[in-house]
């Protein structure tokens, strides 16, 4: 940097006036935004400045960056380096400073607003200095006092929530100069995995218990599905427990036994196909599908013959499908649907109903061809049923987006938003009357589900209220940070 000026600088006593501001204008609701940050982005400016071998003047504006990077806190939280510069722009002329050393000093502290992008070493330095916590021991405590804060702004809402972002933060940052890299760079990479493992762990845990319920659940209304409308009324379910009312029929076995014993090697099949896990749940689920009917009084809800069809389909699909998003199948035949599924290009509910398809036909032989077609109206409602609910709330949305603010925006996707992106290179503009007229751009594309749609609007116009957005429906996505879980 070109030499500038400062033997009338008196940094000293700026210093002192401004910890004496931060110690008693800064609000309460700050607990990591405080004077010790300041002091320790100061401290460690200096250090990484005399490893890199900063010259002395140099050095003086990076102190002085450092000291009143975080001042607008004392006016604002949103944009509060625009408001340390306003301050600063105020206090150093007092204290000798001239016009071009105080405009060097508040570009560097524009540097430090998210993301950065220093474009000279001192710049490099203050980012590192601003953001070193993240490669030390102190990375977690100080990432709870950061939570503490944003919650008290509202900025976060849930602690998960903060970690993966802390996670995606970790994933994405770096450090610019050699002498951070040397001194964080390890400890940070170390604070990431123990974060992701961490975080991975809650994930576990929480997926574990949302199975649960959603077996639970599933299981029970399945149940009332079948106690409450089909079976009193003497319609035939498909799979497992359509061969199991088969079987009862024609040797009075218990029902309840039945779909358990008839499920078993269609559980074992799934063990070798999908996974253990999947077996467990699965076979859990048809014990306690076999409770539910042995145990539980359902009420009869109607003779009606189309209502049963309908509603008895309703139910029955929605308490398939719940399993299902658990990760298992409430009817073990449904593992021939999942084996089936790779080698064909039929839906699970396709491949299902073509079975039951077969069951009906003999259930017609047995009693009569009016009750099998009603049951098969029954599985084409539950079939639409378990669409809706496997595939129905996870509709996935492509969008693009073409902005000024292309920068901003993409760190707002990946950080706040939690979500990849992709990022191709374009030009805009040739508008009529100005064709001639273009300039590069980022095209950006992500992909949502729709319930998040409009919280990424809203992030976007925002942040750049000309943006130019674009959305479409895909029927199917997998893989990247789509989905942060396997089916099974």
């Amino acid at each position: 940097m070109e030499s500038l000026h400062y033997t009338t600088v008196n940094f000293d006593a700026v210093h002192k006036k401004m910890i004496s501001r931060l110690q008693h204008e800064l609000s309460p609701l700050l607990t990591y935004h405080t004077v010790e940050h300041t002091l320790s982005v100061l401290d460690v400016s200096q250090k990484l400045a005399l490893a890199e071998g900063v010259g002395e003047e140099d050095l003086l504006l990076l102190k002085t960056a450092a000291l009143f990077h975080d001042a607008g806190f004392i006016h604002t939280f949103k944009k509060h380096e625009e408001a340390s510069c306003n301050i600063a722009r105020e206090i150093l002329p007092t204290y000798g400073y001239t016009q071009a050393q105080i405009e060097v000093t508040c570009q560097l502290i524009m540097t430090t607003k998210l993301p950065q992008r220093p474009k000279n070493l001192l710049e490099e330095l203050l980012c590192d200095a601003d953001l070193h916590y993240l490669g030390t021991k102190d990375y977690m405590s100080g990432s709870e006092r950061l939570l503490i804060e944003y919650k008290k702004q509202n900025l976060i809402k849930t602690r998960r929530e903060w970690q993966r972002k802390q996670v995606l933060f970790l994933s994405s940052h770096r450090f610019f100069t050699k002498a951070a890299m040397q001194h964080y760079g390890d400890k940070k990479k170390a604070n990431l995995e123990q974060l992701t493992e961490t975080l991975n762990k809650e994930s576990h845990r929480n997926l574990f218990l949302n199975d649960i319920f959603l077996i639970v659940i599933g299981v029970l209304v399945a149940g009332f599905g079948l106690e409450g409308f089909l079976m009193p009324n003497h319609f035939f379910d498909g799979g497992v427990t359509g061969i199991s009312l088969l079987v009862r029929a024609f040797t009075g076995i218990d029902l309840s036994l039945l779909i358990l014993v008839l499920n078993i090697p269609f559980i074992i099949f799934g063990y070798f196909l999908v996974g253990k896990a999947f077996a467990y749940k699965t076979f859990g689920a048809a014990v306690l599908l076999g409770l539910c009917l042995l145990f539980i009084p359902y009420p009869i809800i109607t003779e009606d013959k189309l209502l049963i069809s309908i509603f008895g389909g309703v139910f029955l699909g929605l308490g398939v499908g719940l399993t299902m998003r658990a990760g298992c199948c409430l009817d073990g035949i449904e593992v021939l649907a999942l084996h089936t599924i790779k080698k064909t290009s039929f839906t699970v509910t396709e491949i299902i109903l073509v079975i039951n398809l077969f069951i009906f036909s003999i259930a017609a032989f047995k009693f009569n061809i009016e009750t099998a077609l009603y049951s098969i109206m029954t599985y084409f409602v539950a079939s639409r049923m378990i669409d809706f609910v496997i595939e129905g709330i996870q509709a996935y949305t492509g969008v693009t987006i073409i902005s000024r603010e292309s920068e901003s925006i993409k760190h707002q996707l990946v950080n706040e938003l939690g979500r990849g992106i992709t990022v191709y290179q374009g030009k805009r503009g040739f508008l009529p009357g100005n064709y001639d007229v273009s300039s590069d751009c980022d095209i950006i594309f992500t992909v949502v589900t729709r319930l998040e749609m409009r919280k990424l609007k809203n992030l976007v116009y925002e942040t750049d209220p000309k943006a130019f957005v674009f959305a479409n429906t895909i029927r199917e996505a997998t893989g990247g940070i789509i989905n942060r879980r396997s089916t099974h």
